[in-house]
């Protein structure tokens, strides 16, 4: 069971970027999934969650109306859009799966995880 996460890199504060998170060796159809963050130094955060199927989302404060999270279960992949960028969001990006099927913020809920992806936003 692999979680891909791919989509980061260096840009300009106010720019936009799109995170994506491939499965592969098993579907994720039926678990929520989310994805976290871990700006050098500190503790890994919660960003968002979708319900399966997409049904139910869920934001930190920090990125709400901001951060647009989106699954396409046919392709078995979890997106995050990320726009109007800030320096402070900064870190290293990591997409995972929940044992269950319900978004939820809690990260021990989160039973797969992938390898991480960096986003660096300049100011």
């Amino acid at each position: 069971v692999q979680l891909q996460a791919s989509g980061g890199g260096l840009v300009q504060a106010g720019g936009s970027l799109r995170l994506s998170c491939a499965a592969s060796g098993r579907t994720f159809s039926n678990n929520a999934m989310g994805w976290f963050r871990q700006p050098t130094g500190k503790e890994r955060g919660f960003v968002a969650a979708i319900s399966w199927r997409g049904g139910r989302t869920y934001y930190a404060d920090s990125v709400k109306g901001r951060f647009t999270i989106s699954s396409d279960n046919a392709k078995n992949t979890v997106y995050l859009q990320m726009n109007s960028l800030k320096p402070e969001d900064t870190a290293v990006y990591y997409c995972a799966a929940a044992l269950g099927s319900i978004a939820t913020t809690l990260r021990s809920e989160y039973r797969y995880w992938g390898q991480g992806t960096l986003v660096t936003v300049s100011s």
